[in-house]
């Protein structure tokens, strides 16, 4: 070996060359189980909860919407647990107690489908199975995955009660839903009633609005005369003098409804006109609304010589009968507000069995609610015989050819319509009148003196919408100027029990009740609330809650809040089941229900509660029934559905039984769907699998790329896209990484404080950066900005760290003598950086900072008692931000920076220069007073071997590899080279740096 190359081999030896046990390799996939198993054995999640016991900012409260017990996690999942997660975590580090009991939704039709479907491919009748037999094989497959999930949520990294999670099945969960029961029934509203309800035929039970879902599908529409059952009167009262057949046209999507019709309804004050037209040879006489006869009857086949003969107000039809087409039944019409000219006749056909509306008015009008159809949805035995036994579907076609045959078909069109499926078998429903257990909405209660729907508008931050909707028509002053007082204005009495009911359920200037993340999630939910009619509470299956209500002899039902009670008591000791294996009179216990109900006579309601009751009751077997959280919750968080959903029927228990909501803020998610926008199915190539993704790139991927994702609208997702991802992973990561690996001689005691470092310096201002960052990302956090907080954390890595003070710094860490000041002051910023960065990251890669926290030096003494990164505190700033004079004199900095890095890429084009440090940067001699403070960084903010400054109009950099030699050691282009006549091939900061270490 030459002298010359031994020489260079020990100069090297000399460098500070970075040194880490972190690794560059992340091995997320091996790793995290291992961090997982580490975090389980020491009871992170208890050690969290006794870390902030005597928390002076108390307990935050974050209640887990459940998810069904019935498959592994999806891509949905994920993004649901994680931002839970996310926001939890934060919080802790915030200083509060963050108990989290996460739950499972554990019955229902999802789950009672699974395991028809399973009995079927084994060759077994579901429908033939014992109740209780049924209900074993819905629990061991709930109990299965519940179990399976929690693993999988924990691989995740979510933290949480795993030991003790709430399912919905659990004997003590059931109990607590029924005190909610009791207490609606104690309130007066609870009911039974034959009323149409959204039906599936497949699983053959009546079904909730969440329980739908909605797809476009083509159907045949049909436009039918109903013949005027006394024509000649008719013909009389409107002067009509024509010999012409005389009818109302009605228009209906749902030709298998039309045996059930039992009258018309039209709008009192809409236009209608009797028109005359030929079809088939003969002259007709029909009534439509006059908005609608052109589009009806102009360019019709079949039909011409069409005219308006006069047109009448719907009020002066009212009252008039028609003969059903082909039903020995006579009808009337009736009025009805809803009646509108937008599509069809302006004449709606009505079946009060098998629509909401249609049963509205057939109970004001006295008319019976007739339907047809059972509950496989085929017609009974009082249809006409040749649709006795037919499916509804089966139905169409044939009254189709019916009203053909007689004569009353004036067409039939094919529309394409949205129409409603149930959620599980994708199968179409229909409405069909049944007896069925109700939750009444609109009848005032309790001391309130206000509807349900009335206290859920208020609670759901409407206040204006409500107060509006209440006060409009009376005249009464606009709501803003009775904010904060109402003694000055008369109001009606009902009127200002709300407004104040209202206020005292409200804060800031919305008149919000609850705080919505999105804020449109506030207007979506009220929309919902405002329309919905009463629930329907009963469903036709095995699987869940049976409704505790017992019959005499007599039919009449026992349902007292104290036999409700008794039930749960003993729902408590041995779980629903005992429904279907106890008497009646071991279910109620010591409850004597009276003489009107002997206990050896009575019999059992088959009925079963709507899952969403009892997933809705969670804010009482759940939050107050644990003394470790607390009601009201500081956050739901779910999926936008849920605002038809478990956020709704979660609302409307907690404030029938309480009056108070059970969240006091709403945050919402989307869905996900593929790059294109579109619905994800699993047949997609782009389907995300959470576990396949999980083994495949590590959870603490998915985390980063659901905090990076906008989650209030769809969120685009793909494997592909995934692995693309992994490049941002990888930037934070080796941003942790560079900056523990030069800390590891770092003199003890050496991390930046408050005022230890010059605001003219690099390191001055990226400290101020860093204080910056700590307070938007902490902002960020606090308004589940988490996008925001992925996108600053990231760009600061790639910005402030790697592209601007890292790049700067190399020359400083890696050649100057490991005690120089200069070098010291650097290590303490970058561990001022690593120890925040870690920090700020906690919540989102939590095993990646996790492991950051156990590789990196030098903590203070707080932090250094902590085992786990998520015991720490969030960062705090060190100093003040800067005042404006600073971020001008660091603006014009970097300002100049960019000029000359600009510059020095023109030299590597153009002559080319190979490395930074072989160009010397000249600033202007006019700026020296304001630049020279900042001293050799002047030369490495651009990687500069030398700067001066000189008489220039402009920041210059210069080729110097004709002016000045090199450095052997660092490569630098200075004219202090061989300055030391001992080390003639090294600057005089390099053999310095030799020196100190021989």
């Amino acid at each position: 070996m030459s002298s010359e190359n031994a020489e260079k081999v020990s100069y090297k030896q000399t460098l500070n060359l970075p040194q880490t046990s972190f690794a560059m390799e992340a091995k997320l996939v091996t790793n995290e189980p291992l961090r997982l198993k580490k975090w389980q054995d020491a009871k992170l999640y208890d050690q969290l909860l006794a870390h902030r016991a005597s928390s002076p900012k108390g307990k935050w409260i974050l209640h887990d919407g459940p998810p069904f017990a019935n498959g592994d996690i999806h891509i949905g999942h994920v993004i649901n647990k994680t931002l839970k997660d996310i926001i939890l975590r934060f919080r802790t580090m915030q200083g509060y107690q963050t108990p989290y009991v996460p739950g499972w939704d554990c019955h229902g039709l999802p789950i009672e489908h699974k395991i028809q479907q399973e009995v079927k491919k084994a060759g077994k009748d579901f429908r033939a199975m014992e109740m209780v037999e049924v209900r074993k094989l819905c629990y061991a497959s709930a109990e299965h995955f519940a179990t399976e999930q929690s693993k999988q949520f924990q691989r995740l990294g979510i933290l949480g009660d795993w030991a003790n999670p709430y399912l919905t099945m659990k004997p003590e969960y059931e109990a607590k839903t029924l005190e909610v029961f009791a207490d609606f029934v104690k309130a007066g509203l609870v009911y039974k009633q034959l009323k149409p309800v959204p039906w599936s035929i497949t699983n053959q039970t009546a079904l909730a609005d969440a329980e739908l879902e909605y797809q476009d599908v083509d159907d045949q529409s049909v436009y039918v005369e109903f013949a005027v059952a006394n024509p000649g009167a008719f013909k009389a009262q409107f002067e009509l003098k024509i010999n012409a057949k005389v009818a109302f046209l009605i228009w209906t999507t749902t030709p298998w409804t039309l045996p059930a019709n039992m009258a018309i309804a039209v709008h009192p004050e809409v236009e209608y006109a009797l028109v005359k037209y030929r079809r088939n040879e003969d002259w007709h006489v029909s009534v439509l609304a006059a908005a609608l006869v052109e589009k009806v009857l102009s360019k019709r086949d079949g039909v011409s010589d069409v005219s308006v003969l006069k047109t009448v107000l719907g009020k002066e039809i009212i009252g008039l009968e028609y003969r059903h087409p082909f039903v020995e039944r006579t009808g009337k019409v009736v009025h009805a507000e809803y009646v509108t000219t937008t599509d069809g006749t302006g004449l709606v056909h009505t079946a009060p069995g098998h629509g909401e509306d249609d049963y509205a008015t057939g109970i004001r009008e006295g008319i019976e609610v007739y339907c047809p159809v059972l509950a496989n949805g085929r017609f009974d035995a009082t249809v006409p015989d040749y649709l006795v036994g037919k499916t509804v579907w089966e139905g169409n076609p044939i009254v189709i050819e019916k009203l053909k045959e007689l004569g009353v078909l004036l067409a039939v069109e094919t529309i394409r319509h949205s129409y409603p499926h149930d959620w599980r078998s994708k199968t179409p429903t229909i409405f069909r009148a049944t007896e069925q257990w109700f939750v009444a909405l609109k009848k005032p209660f309790a001391e309130h003196k206000f509807t349900l729907s009335e206290l859920a508008l208020a609670s759901a931050d409407y206040l204006l919408h409500v107060y509006k909707q209440v006060t409009e028509r009376r005249g009464l002053p606009d709501w803003k100027a009775l904010r904060g007082t109402t003694g000055n204005v008369e109001l009606p009495d009902k009127v200002q029990d709300f407004f104040e009911y209202a206020m005292k359920h409200s804060a800031g200037d919305s008149g919000c009740g609850a705080k919505f993340y999105p804020a449109w999630g506030r207007h979506r939910l009220a929309g919902m609330l405002e329309s919905r009619p009463d629930w329907c509470i009963s469903r036709q299956r095995a699987w869940g809650l049976p409704i505790p209500v017992f019959y005499n002899e007599a039919g009449e039902a026992l349902l007292t809040p104290e036999s409700v009670k008794a039930v749960a008591k003993r729902f408590a000791e041995k779980g629903s089941d005992a429904w279907f294996t106890d008497s009646p009179a071991e279910l109620l216990g010591d409850y004597d229900p009276g003489a009107k109900f002997p206990k050896d006579k009575l019999r059992k309601e088959k009925d079963i509660f709507d899952v969403w009751f009892e997933s809705g009751s969670s804010w009482h077997a759940v939050l107050q029934a644990r003394p470790n959280l607390a009601f009201p919750a500081d956050l739901y968080l779910e999926g936008s559905d849920q605002h038809r959903g478990w956020f709704q029927l979660s609302l409307l228990p907690a404030l029938g039984a309480t009056g108070v909501p059970p969240f006091k803020s709403v945050l919402t998610h989307g869905f996900v769907v593929k790059p294109d926008g579109k619905k994800v199915s699993k047949s997609d190539k782009e389907y995300v699998t959470a576990t396949t993704e999980i083994n495949k790139h590590g959870a603490d991927l998915l985390r980063l790329w659901t905090s990076s994702v906008d989650y209030q609208g769809d969120i685009p997702a793909s494997p592909k896209a995934l692995q693309e991802f992994a490049d941002k992973y990888r930037k934070i990561r080796n941003t942790l990484r560079f900056l523990m690996s030069n800390l590891y001689n770092m003199a003890p005691g050496l991390p930046a404080s408050a005022g230890s470092v010059p605001e003219n310096s690099l390191d001055g201002w990226v400290l101020a950066e860093t204080d910056t960052l700590i307070r938007e990302v902490t902002e960020a956090y606090d308004r589940y900005e988490l996008h925001r907080v992925f996108r600053l954390l990231h760009d600061f890595c790639t910005v402030q760290i790697s592209a601007v003070y890292g790049n700067a710094m190399k020359d400083r860490l890696y050649c100057e003598k490991p005690d120089s000041p200069l070098r010291q002051r650097s290590q303490a910023t970058m561990h001022r950086m690593a120890v925040v960065l870690t920090k700020l990251l906690a919540p989102i890669l939590v095993y990646t900072a996790d492991e950051a926290w156990e590789h990196l030096p030098h903590k203070s003494v707080d932090d250094a008692k902590l085992s786990s990164v998520h015991l720490a505190d969030l960062p705090t700033p060190l100093n003040p931000p800067a005042s404006e004079e600073q971020k001008l004199a660091w603006k014009q900095l970097m300002d100049l920076r960019d000029a000359a890095l600009l510059q020095l890429d023109g030299l590597k084009k153009s002559v080319g220069l190979n490395k930074a440090g072989e160009a010397e940067v000249v600033y202007p001699e006019k700026l020296k007073p304001q630049l020279q403070a900042y001293g050799e960084d002047l030369a490495d903010l651009v990687g500069a071997g030398f700067y001066r400054f000189d008489d220039v109009a402009e920041v210059r950099v210069l080729d110097a590899r004709e002016k000045y030699p090199a450095c052997a050691r660092s490569w630098k282009r200075r004219p202090d080279v061989g300055s030391d006549a001992n080390y003639p091939d090294l600057s005089a900061r390099d053999a310095l740096a030799v020196k100190s270490r021989s």
